[in-house]
């Protein structure tokens, strides 16, 4: 597939895909936002709820590809779960596929595999098929989005690669993200493997940088032809001494969701 010119960014004004506007345009695509909110700056932006299924239509007319980074993304009520992210993707989906969208990549989470123990010692990276253990109404929602690119790939041949993003911030924020941390470059560069690579079917990869901490086995990005260059380490130091080492007796230490398996904020 030649790298899709005309990109559909969801979710535009949230924070990654704010950072994604400025770093997406370098490897030569034209973005077209879409938010629930309008865009300062871009008069342009189409704001639509994903619920408008019509004005999704036009959104996604002409374009090469999505990227869907729209929806809660945090833990919430199921209700509100199941309207913005669960529907909202099925519509989002049929979209493309009514306007011949060929490509999606969908922001998925390590949410989807939260209740998944996290490696410790000399075990061994967490595999991309690991099976998936939701921790939250919200990594609920990202495993029907994965199972949603599965079926839109077998039944109708629209290609998705499924990122689950660990913790994209321009730093880490804990000491668990030293291992899970996906700096923006590095988004950015995933994002473009994802939508630039041939034959990817349904691709589900882990989103995260080269950490010397790394929980997750990046083998299937790297296929994609990405290639991380930037390490949580030089943040180490500096987390370790604030928050302390993580704790295995602690469940929010001891599983890949951290606390969203213990006690989830919910959306204000």
């Amino acid at each position: 597939m030649p790298a899709p010119r005309t990109v559909l960014l969801t979710g535009a004004a949230g924070q990654l895909g704010s950072m994604m506007r400025g770093l997406l345009p370098r490897y030569g695509y034209e973005l077209r936002l879409l938010d629930v909110r309008p865009i300062e700056g871009e008069p342009d932006a189409v704001v639509a709820d994903l619920a408008d299924r019509e004005a999704l239509r036009e959104a996604v007319r002409g374009a090469d590809a999505v990227v869907h980074l729209a929806g809660i993304s945090v833990e919430s009520t199921f209700e509100k779960i199941l309207r913005a992210n669960i529907e909202g993707t099925y519509h989002l989906y049929e979209a493309a596929r009514e306007e011949g969208v060929r490509r999606i990549v969908f922001a998925s989470s390590n949410h989807a595999v939260g209740y998944t123990p996290r490696p410790q010692g000399d075990d061994p990276l967490i595999p991309v098929d690991t099976p998936r253990r939701p921790d939250t109404f919200y990594g609920l929602s990202k495993s029907f989005g994965e199972d949603l690119a599965q079926f839109y790939w077998d039944k109708h041949g629209l290609e998705t690669v499924s990122v689950r993003i660990g913790s994209c911030f321009p730093e880490p924020r804990s000491v668990r993200s030293l291992s899970l941390w996906l700096s923006p470059e590095d988004a950015a560069r995933l994002f473009h493997a994802a939508l630039s690579a041939d034959g990817v079917g349904h691709t589900v990869v882990h989103g995260s940088s080269a950490n010397t901490r790394l929980w997750w086995d990046l083998t299937s990005a790297r296929a994609l032809g990405y290639e991380p260059r930037d390490d949580s380490e030089r943040y180490a130091a500096e987390l370790l001494a604030e928050q302390g080492p993580l704790r295995p007796d602690d469940p929010a230490h001891a599983r890949l969701g951290g606390h969203f398996v213990t006690d989830p904020p919910l959306w204000p």
